[in-house]
């Protein structure tokens, strides 16, 4: 285990007590600018690989959790996340794809209007959020996901996404899902650049 190290120890002592993950820099800010934040992070992940509680990074921001094979003992003694409509899955599902992303252009996808309920209900959960305006006439909102979204399912960035040939595979798609086969794109894995970790191409923000 961590045996005397301070600075692992600090570290260990900070991803507790904190509210919600944290990153390398706000660690740094916490427990000093020349502590080894990245070596204590990889000690500890070894300390605690195999217990019941594991240490692990999603996003870039580090927190404890319930080792996987052990969720089930919890499962009574959390809150049940309210079960997402059709509507909401389809939208987070193209948020994730195609972030930053403008409500018309979610709308273009789904061939659908979109609420304003649908978009709430999906800030509300904290997985996905505002990340700026789109720099064309009428500067329309943009949103995207956070990195409660990337905890929530166990990413460690959404390059982890599942491709379509995965979700067809896991017979995650019905016909009705098929139509969601062009915004998709086969094998939209391979277009992914050193510059975006989207997983999809935007249309041209003329269109």
């Amino acid at each position: 285990m961590t045996g005397s190290d301070p600075i692992v120890r600090a570290v260990e002592a900070a991803l507790f007590a904190a509210i919600e993950p944290q990153t390398v820099e706000q660690l740094r800010a916490q427990i000093g600018d020349e502590a080894d934040i990245a070596g204590a992070l990889e000690r500890l992940v070894g300390d605690y690989a195999g217990r019941g509680v594991e240490l692990v990074e999603r996003g870039g921001r580090w927190h404890f959790q319930t080792a996987p094979d052990l969720a089930w003992l919890l499962r009574r003694e959390t809150e049940q996340t309210r079960k997402l409509s059709r509507a909401a899955t389809e939208t987070l599902a193209i948020i994730a794809y195609h972030e930053p992303v403008s409500r018309a252009e979610i709308e273009a996808i789904r061939g659908v209007q979109v609420s304003k309920g649908t978009i709430d209900v999906l800030m509300e959960e904290g997985w996905v959020a505002p990340a700026g305006r789109r720099e064309v006439p009428g500067r329309p909102l943009i949103y995207a996901t956070t990195p409660a979204f990337l905890t929530h399912f166990g990413l460690s960035s959404r390059r982890d996404l599942p491709g379509l040939e995965d979700l067809k595979a896991a017979g995650l798609l019905d016909p009705v899902d098929l139509a969601l086969e062009g915004a998709l794109g086969t094998d939209a894995t391979d277009d992914l650049s050193e510059e975006s970790d989207s997983l999809l191409e935007m249309p041209d923000e003329g269109d």
